[in-house]
């Protein structure tokens, strides 16, 4: 099979869609892999890194596209490649539909088979290709949430960690999945008092049992929600429901409630976002400010550490790849019920039901 590396367009995204090892892997295999020149440059990856692995460098975006029976990439792809990919062509990425009804309807058009990492399903419900990304953004929460609480970036003048005669800084996490965990685990190891909410009993009883004692559980509910954000320094949104818009969490009303210089971070924001003021900002102009409480809202906050991403990625991501590029997409789709999971769009029809219902559109269950 042909499979091309294009480079991330989106502002500021440095990831790559393959390291030079994956692409070893695929050639040792009699694959041909297609890598756009200085696509892996962000990440660490140069082009004689992906030439030594056996990959073959293409000059332009429009070359990948155009000699690729699939496009691995890391992020949905913006306007500017919609009219590049090809009837019956494999896209495999993050493509997060449901916060988007343009990018949907450009996938539908395009008549390509679009496989979504972030709906892979594992037999036992999680999501192993969204899983490194969250770990990833959950850490990095709490690592920009606490620049973000500084003074002179608008945040309430809060040192999380504390120090001696000053008490620690208050984290709330909404959510105690990947993201939610990693989050609560950055905040307790520089000593913030944390407190995560979830609906799930049997995830809060999890957390109770392996966090130290300074991070609390409690029932997720908007009675609970609004007690805690009147107290909390940094407020993380990590809550997934998997292929389906965010639920808000947190509404315009409630940042009233807040203390001046509260910061929040909506990790959900592919996926719309769990607060009701959430829009997607980028690593360049990553904040804003409503009713005096900081909004970091970046979409891809894992392409500000691209090296640890693109690896951790690949990771996960190369044996779906393989499959792919061995069997073909039907013939691996029948034979790996997960892979079949990361059925979006095919040839025009969205196949996956929590998209169609994110636009009130028909849907063709696979």
């Amino acid at each position: 099979m042909k499979i091309g590396v294009p480079k991330e367009i989106k502002n500021n995204e440095n990831r790559v869609g393959m390291t030079p090892a994956g692409v070893f892997e695929l050639t040792k295999r009699n694959h041909i892999v297609y890598i756009q020149t200085r696509a892996g440059f962000g990440s660490g990856f140069f082009d004689e890194d992906y030439q030594e692995a056996g990959a073959v460098i293409l000059n332009s975006i429009e070359e990948v596209y155009a000699s690729s029976d699939m496009i691995v990439k890391v992020k949905e792809p913006i306007q500017e490649e919609y009219r590049l990919i090809k009837p019956n062509q494999v896209v495999f990425t993050y493509f997060h539909f449901a916060s988007s009804e343009p990018l949907t309807k450009a996938m539908v058009e395009s008549d390509a088979i679009c496989i979504a990492y972030e709906t892979v399903e594992g037999s036992d419900g999680s999501l192993p290709l969204l899983i490194p990304m969250s770990e990833v953004a959950g850490r990095m929460s709490i690592q920009q949430g606490a620049k973000y609480l500084e003074k002179p970036i608008k945040g309430r003048g809060v040192l999380l960690g504390g120090v001696p005669g000053v008490p620690p800084g208050k984290v709330l996490v909404l959510g105690a999945g990947i993201v939610g965990i990693q989050a609560a685990k950055m905040a307790a190891g520089l000593g913030a008092h944390v407190t995560i909410m979830d609906i799930n009993m049997k995830q809060l009883r999890y957390v109770n049992d392996v966090m130290p004692n300074h991070v609390v559980t409690e029932f997720s509910n908007e009675y609970n929600i609004r007690k805690r954000i009147k107290e909390a320094d940094l407020i993380v949104g990590g809550v997934l429901i998997k292929g389906a818009k965010a639920p808000k969490l947190i509404t315009k009303d409630m940042l009233k409630e807040m203390r001046p210089g509260t910061v929040i971070v909506d990790v959900a924001v592919d996926q719309g976002g769990c607060f009701e003021t959430t829009k997607a900002t980028t690593h360049e102009d990553p904040t804003y400010v409503i009713d005096d409480v900081v909004h970091y809202c970046v979409a891809n906050m894992p392409g500000a550490v691209p090296y640890t991403s693109t690896v951790a990625l690949t990771n996960v991501t190369l044996p779906y790849i393989i499959k792919l590029a061995n069997e073909g997409w039907e013939k691996a789709c029948e034979n790996n019920i997960p892979l079949s999971k990361g059925l979006n769009i095919v040839k025009g029809q969205i196949v996956y039901k929590e998209i169609a219902e994110a636009f009130n559109w028909e849907t063709e269950v696979a």
